[in-house]
């Protein structure tokens, strides 16, 4: 009995009206690797808040492949210690990826958001995720 070769997906690929796609080769890009790169959010929730995106058009997180994510985890890390150096007033991050339109999803190009956070920036971050449905960040 053979095995069906699984597929493995164009790591260049595009989508022609993607404007996450039409990035990843521009001098915006801030760090990248061999499957994603990084940019900073032109609408940041705080200052040097990131982004990190696959080369390959993906819709969502849940697209991409063992080996994506684990660029994008490395690239998360450098960026966290290299964001760290930059400003020493970071105490801590929120990180993670809209799936689906439901959830705030504008953009259709996987995206994982890498925000800095300082002491003070809210008055009470109690909750930090949580807060995407205000009713439930108090537990």
């Amino acid at each position: 009995m053979t095995q069906a070769k699984s597929r493995q997906p164009d790591l260049k690929a595009r989508a022609p009206d993607c404007v996450f796609c039409a990035l990843r080769d521009g001098a915006d890009v801030v760090m990248r690797n061999e499957l994603t790169f990084a940019v900073r959010d032109t609408t940041p929730v705080t200052r040097l808040h990131t982004l990190v995106l696959p080369y390959r058009h993906a819709a969502t997180y849940f697209d991409l492949t063992e080996s994506e994510l684990t660029a994008a985890n490395e690239l998360l890390r450098q960026l966290r210690s290299e964001i760290m150096k930059a400003d020493p007033l970071v105490r801590g991050f929120n990180v993670g990826a809209n799936v689906g339109l439901v959830s705030g999803q504008t953009i259709f190009h996987c995206h994982v958001h890498l925000i800095p956070r300082r002491e003070g920036d809210v008055p009470d971050p109690l909750g930090g995720v949580r807060a995407v449905i205000p009713e439930k960040m108090r537990y």
